[in-house]
């Protein structure tokens, strides 16, 4: 026998519910945005309007773009048992319960399982793997919800035996929509209440929630439910009070995923392209996001030597000052040495030269083990018996400092792993250089000179893989 009381708390919570909750899309009709995946005649629309959704999906998406809403869709839709479970809160005994079910259900009902599991990325691989061979063998079939790439964060496995659709931010024209219904809903939003908003005060909503449908809804919410209705019961929403309820704008930014992964990305790779503007830009947005400043720093350290190098020198003195006047001052102060270098650098010359040391790297490994010459050895422990260091012409005797010698081992003379740009110092170090080698050809007899091919990034990435 149902409980009233129960059903009257039930209906009570519904009511009480945040306006982002009560105004959740009930019907695919009702569902806004993501048109590219639901759209009229797209495969995930065919699929929940038919009842015929039989492969796992994964919804990737930022927060309040609707996966939780699309996935609620699917449950109100579907004819199979739905069970919800939040990865956050369910381990794999609550997972070993939701197959124990599932299977006894398709062997005495015929009815399938559609298990909606919220944050999936949360499980660890040992719990993602007690849910794959279940999901392979049609035991259940998975709605996966994350916020974070699935390529990094879920098990490979699962993802091969899963389709992919991955939701926006809503654009703004949605976002109007989204607050439209929700003062106009008599049943679940202010529809029994004369609400005025204004249009700069719209804008600045739809504006500051940056596409995040929970974001906006929970503005309009505190908007209209902190301000008192004028002596005409209209409550008016102005760009005051709009303000208030949404001071900050929403940046999606998580320091442990893709947001941060993906912004110092565009960050390095402004700077690295001479563009003081954007570099600027991502810099803000990491540090308004709450984004450890020393970490943006060991950034700037890197790229200096990496990227900019012996065309200008100081690019690696300025940044380091910057990590140390950093760490003297802090945040805000410590704002300003951290811009000094990004601008400095972003309009430094370029040169990335000092991957020269891969080419090394990868011809000691193609090369195998190679003895140092003799001459070269130290000579302060075996000269006498086994003639280590003899031979050995010392640069400073000579003018110029300078005296053209053999370096490398023999079967590598005239290997060149160092190619100077013509950027900056660098062209004072090409010249040289060229005179050194040259000498250095004539000397020793090298006939055959090679210089060695630079690597691309994804090789130079995976030598750097290698090292401890």
């Amino acid at each position: 026998m149902p409980d009233l009381f129960d059903h009257a708390m039930q209906e009570r919570m519904k009511s009480e519910a945040p306006l982002a909750a009560r105004m959740r899309p009930r019907t695919l009709e009702e569902y806004i945005g993501q048109d590219h995946i639901v759209g009229e005649g797209k495969l995930l629309r065919r699929a929940i309007k038919t009842d015929r959704l039989f492969s796992s999906i994964i919804l990737w998406g930022p927060p309040g773009t609707g996966k939780t809403t699309l996935a609620q869709i699917i449950a109100n839709t579907t004819k199979s048992r739905f069970v919800t479970i939040s990865a956050i809160l369910a381990g794999k005994a609550d997972l070993r319960v939701i197959i124990d079910e599932a299977i006894k259900r398709r062997k005495l009902h015929n009815e399938r399982t559609i298990l909606f599991v919220d944050e999936v990325h949360r499980w660890n691989k040992a719990q993602q793997d007690a849910l794959l061979p279940h999901v392979e063998a049609g035991v259940v079939t998975l709605i996966g919800a994350t916020t974070e790439n699935p390529y990094f964060e879920v098990n490979q496995a699962l993802i091969s035996r899963s389709r992919v659709f991955q939701l926006r931010n809503l654009n703004q024209e949605e976002t109007s929509i989204l607050i439209d219904r929700a003062l106009a809903d008599k049943e679940r939003g202010y529809g029994n209440q004369t609400v005025k908003l204004d249009d700069n005060a719209r804008a600045h909503l739809i504006e500051t929630a940056s596409g995040d449908a929970r974001n906006a809804l929970n503005a309009i919410e505190l908007a209209v439910e902190s301000t008192p209705p004028d002596e005409k019961g209209v409550i008016h929403v102005t760009l005051d009070v709009a303000q208030e309820s949404i001071q900050r704008r929403a940046i999606l930014y998580d320091k442990d995923g893709d947001a941060h992964y993906d912004t110092i990305s565009a960050f390095i790779k402004s700077v690295r392209g001479s563009d003081p503007d954007a570099a600027l830009y991502w810099l803000a947005k990491m540090i308004y996001a709450g984004e450890d400043p020393r970490f943006i720093l060991r950034r700037l350290i890197i790229l200096a030597s990496e990227d900019i190098g012996l065309a200008d020198p100081l690019g690696l003195v300025v940044a380091a000052s910057a990590a140390q006047a950093f760490d003297f001052t802090g945040l805000p102060e410590g704002i300003y040495p951290i811009v000094e270098a990004t601008l400095y650098l972003a309009t430094a010359p370029k040169s990335n030269s000092s991957g020269a040391y891969f080419k090394a790297m990868r011809k000691l490994e193609e090369e195998g083990q190679v003895s140092v010459p003799r001459h070269l050895m130290d000579n302060s422990r075996d000269t006498e018996m086994l003639g280590h260091g003899k031979g050995y012409v010392y640069p400073h005797e000579h003018e110029g400092h300078f005296t053209p010698q053999q370096y490398l081992p023999k079967k590598l003379l005239g290997s060149y792993f160092y190619l100077p740009s013509q950027e900056g110092y660098e062209t004072q170090i090409a010249t040289r250089l060229e005179a050194w080698r040259d000498a250095q050809r004539k000397a020793l007899g090298i006939t055959k000179a090679e210089n060695i091919p630079a690597l691309s990034e994804e090789q130079i990435n995976e030598m750097k893989r290698k090292i401890r």
